[in-house]
């Protein structure tokens, strides 16, 4: 839906910062990889990765052996990447689809993504629930082409697209490339009912919504001993959460966004009939008010000379951290304008369970010297391009406006949570 920027190729992995070591993506890995040490303070929250662990082993108990297979994915390089914010049509998944499964498998399964992440109302399991929601939103939308018109970049009205290419399934259409988050730039969805884009004469849908389009997957055998990964997400969403030995040594790569920004439910198959939702709106406004607070001589030095209409490290952009660091330093920012920086964070950070996002938000914190600000558009949040990044010796965290897709007199949200060390739990990474 959006073209990357042109300062994503050739971005260099990140130098480590207090003598951390530089990481990158290992080709063709086949091995298990060494585990990352647990997260600090872990203690605590023994209890809660063993529920983890119960309620994804409840949940396989409910599957066929050819369920299984699907659900049960191998924790390797290849398939831990294998996620996505793209609407399914455009990014197949790996894992099971809840709306192939029966109503009480869909419990079992969403009953393991809440005992993995947070509690704090409208960010963890009850953001994820909103964001499902949007998508039962999006589905009764009628389904007009987005801006742009034609895929030729010709005005709207211009002839649809034609058949499809050669590729695997989920694939774009023949010339076009699918950007994070919607439809391919300027693409038109000729046809298909509510919810539904296609092609003509019935041919396969580009893409589709619903709060049944979302994916989970356990990445190796959940049990408090060895190494596996919880991934749950869809359009709009992709949550990687690893563990090691019963302990969570990973809650990133975290991808979030929204469309439409708020939006009352108008049934019951997610949250209740009548449930006010704005999925982001913890985020936006937590940025919004940093952003506020900068003088005019740090907002110079914070804001950036590149445009960004789509988050920099999306999916498919594992690593690819800038070497260099740019913005205002968090050093150079007062007491208060600090704790508004972490206080930024915390809204992310506070998808991964409780004791994890405790434990997380401290060692941020303790980074803050090192960690910047930057920012790109009108530093407000509310047109589109604007842009808003921190980035730590860990912590990276982008957040984007983009002009809407279907609802298209307002901007909708894009946004992505890294750890510069502890994607993927630190593993299917070399020291360099």
């Amino acid at each position: 839906m959006s073209d990357h920027p042109p300062l994503r190729r050739g971005l260099l992995l990140a130098a480590g910062l207090f003598g951390f070591a530089a990481f990158k993506l290992a080709p063709g890995h086949s091995k298990l990889p060494a585990a990352a040490p647990v997260l600090a303070h872990r203690s605590s929250s023994l209890a809660t990765k063993a529920d983890v662990v119960a309620a994804a082993n409840a949940f396989l108990a409910t599957l066929s052996a050819e369920q299984r297979q699907v659900a049960l994915v191998a924790y390797a390089d290849s398939n831990v990447t294998k996620w996505s914010n793209l609407p399914v049509g455009l990014a197949p998944r790996v894992g099971l689809q809840l709306r192939h499964l029966s109503p009480a498998q869909v419990t079992a399964a969403l009953a393991v993504v809440r005992a993995a992440t947070g509690t704090v109302a409208g960010n963890g399991f009850n953001e994820i629930e909103q964001i499902r929601a949007a998508d039962d939103n999006l589905s009764v939308l009628p389904q007009g082409p987005p801006p742009g018109g034609s895929p030729s970049g010709g005005p709207a009205g211009s002839p649809t697209v034609g058949p499809l290419s050669a590729g695997p399934p989920g694939s774009a259409p023949s010339g076009q490339t699918p950007g994070p988050g919607g439809p391919p730039p300027g693409s038109r969805p000729p046809g298909g009912g509510p919810g539904r884009r296609g092609f003509p004469g019935g041919r396969r849908p580009i893409f589709e919504y619903s709060s049944g389009i979302y994916f989970i997957a356990f990445l190796g055998q959940p049990s408090s001993t060895g190494t596996w990964m919880l991934q749950f997400g869809g359009h709009h969403l992709g949550t990687n959460i690893t563990f090691h030995n019963g302990q969570v040594t990973g809650a990133t790569p975290k991808f979030e966004g929204t469309e439409p920004l708020r939006f009352t439910t108008t049934d019951n198959k997610v949250l209740p009939t009548g449930t006010v939702c704005e999925p982001m709106a913890d985020e936006a406004s937590a940025m919004r008010a940093l952003l506020a607070s900068l003088t005019p001589t740090q907002q110079t030095h914070a804001k950036l000379t590149q445009s960004f209409d789509d988050v920099l490290l999306g999916p498919g952009q594992d690593g690819q951290f800038p070497k260099q660091k740019v913005g205002v330093p968090v050093s150079a920012l007062s007491a208060k304008q600090q704790q508004l920086v972490v206080a930024a964070m915390a809204p992310w950070v506070q998808d991964a369970d409780d004791a994890t996002a405790t434990a997380l938000l401290a060692d941020y914190k303790k980074q803050l010297a090192s960690t910047y600000v930057a920012y790109a558009g009108t530093g407000q949040l509310t047109s589109h391009a604007d842009y808003v990044r921190l980035d730590g010796p860990r912590v990276w965290i982008e957040f984007v406006c983009q002009n809407g897709i279907l609802y298209r007199n307002q901007i909708h949200y894009h946004s992505i949570w890294r750890d510069h060390l502890r994607d993927y739990g630190g593993n299917f990474y070399t020291v360099r």
